[in-house]
């Protein structure tokens, strides 16, 4: 894509495909016989969430949830809401939150404290992405995809105002920022 707003490749399609495969498989042992709930926080991971779930040789199942804590600004304001809630009852389930990004970590904190509450069997994290030296509380992540430059990033889910979404890797954002 020729876009003066997309600076870097900072995960290739190839990497995140074969990274993704190796967390599924990754997954895949971790579970036996314990099939998880995958929790996708919207609207971010749910490209990850679909290939993760290809990759992961288990009976799982989905639920998915919408958090927001940046509005449409590009930096986090710290006040999470939930837009949209869980379907399913979490008692007793082997939860995994399926995370496109960890920036400050707070919204995966209120998240994971959150979702605690509601008796799960296990709580774990898949996150693609964590923004190296930007987490404000420890993140506690099970599975890491890849850790990068504190960057402004888009693509392979990742947006800037519902753009760049369906670009299969990932660049550093260079254009104007919203918010």
């Amino acid at each position: 894509m020729n876009d003066p707003h997309l600076g870097a490749l900072v995960v290739g399609a190839e990497d995140l495909q074969q990274r993704v495969g190796e967390l599924g498989k990754e997954i895949t042992s971790d579970y036996t016989n314990r099939p998880p709930l995958l929790v996708g926080v919207l609207k971010g991971a749910f490209m990850f969430m679909s290939d993760l779930s290809r990759a992961i040789d288990l009976p799982v199942e989905f639920d998915f949830m919408a958090v927001s804590s940046y509005g449409s600004a590009t930096r986090t304001s710290g006040v999470v809401r939930i837009l949209k809630d869980l379907d399913i009852d979490l008692t007793g389930r082997h939860v995994l939150i399926v995370e496109d990004i960890v920036d400050s970590g707070l919204t995966l904190a209120y998240l994971r404290k959150n979702l605690a509450a509601r008796g799960p069997a296990s709580l774990e994290v898949c996150a693609l992405l964590v923004k190296e030296g930007l987490q404000k509380v420890d993140p506690d992540l099970r599975y890491v995809g890849f850790r990068i430059a504190p960057d402004f990033v888009v693509g392979y889910g990742l947006d800037v105002g519902e753009r760049y979404r369906n670009l299969p890797a990932i660049y550093q954002y260079t254009g104007p920022l919203f918010g």
